[in-house]
């Protein structure tokens, strides 16, 4: 069938936000989309015809990436439609239900978030390399691609949302053992650290980030938008950067820089 010829990405957490955004940027570039959400299947069904609207086309898997056999199902779904997966973005994340002080947060809070954001990605990785790996073998595909949605978190501290900020932290670890681990495959792995984007995450605490914004919190005096963080990603999954893995790409207005 035609759609086997056409790259195909696996995008956790794309019914929505940051996620649908990449789904969107790639679609117009001809990419296939594996859709995968969570719970309600509006936003995911709303993201395909966006997708095929865009000019790709794609399918969704409604799975939970923290329990292995939905891991499993994902890709399965993926390699029975398609017969290839080129590019895997980790994109889905959670904040704690709650902020609240990181001398006052539960056990429970902290596993919740360690599960979605870090160790559910580091297994999917895990899955799709070894799969990945099997493509190459097969000359199905070359120089497949995978992309950890990181954040300006992972080295930023808020203490009433500990959680995030250690599991973001992780994710950095995660793309460095990975990149090292899978070059030799013919694998790059890449990190795209976001700053303050306008997302539903991000919409609970919109009058703190605007201020901050307008007082100059970054050097570029907007909100990020999901289409920032897409382009980024487009750029890794068409090959224009073939001699990078490991690498952090900031998406943050410049946030990054210290400044006196």
């Amino acid at each position: 069938m035609e759609s086997r010829a056409k790259k195909v990405a696996i995008i956790t957490g794309s019914g929505r936000g940051i996620g649908r955004g990449i789904a969107i940027q790639l679609a117009k570039a001809g990419w296939t989309i594996v859709i995968n959400d969570l719970g309600n299947p509006d936003p995911p069904n709303e993201t395909l015809e966006l997708v095929r609207a865009a000019g790709g086309d794609g399918l969704i898997v409604l799975a939970d990436i923290t329990n292995p056999a939905e891991r499993d199902r994902i890709v399965a779904e993926a390699i029975k439609n398609f017969g290839r997966i080129d590019l895997l973005v980790n994109n889905a994340g959670i904040g704690p239900r709650v902020r609240m002080d990181m001398l006052e947060i539960n056990e429970d809070s902290m596993w919740e978030v360690l599960g979605v954001n870090l160790i559910a990605p580091f297994f999917l990785t895990q899955l799709v390399a070894n799969t990945m790996i099997g493509l190459i073998k097969d000359k199905v595909i070359e120089n497949p691609k995978i992309v950890n949605i990181g954040s300006i978190s992972s080295y930023t501290s808020s203490t009433s949302r500990a959680e995030y900020c250690v599991s973001k932290a992780g994710v950095s670890m995660n793309t460095l053992l990975y990149a090292d681990r899978l070059a030799d495959e013919g694998i790059n792995v890449y990190e795209i650290r976001p700053g303050i984007i306008k997302t539903p995450l991000t919409e609970i605490v919109k009058d703190k980030y605007d201020k901050l914004i307008a007082e100059g919190v970054t050097p570029i005096k907007r909100w990020g938008m999901p289409e920032d963080i897409a382009k980024a990603i487009e750029a890794i999954a068409e090959g224009y950067l073939p001699f990078s893995t490991g690498q952090v790409i900031d998406v943050d207005g410049g946030f990054h820089i210290q400044r006196l």
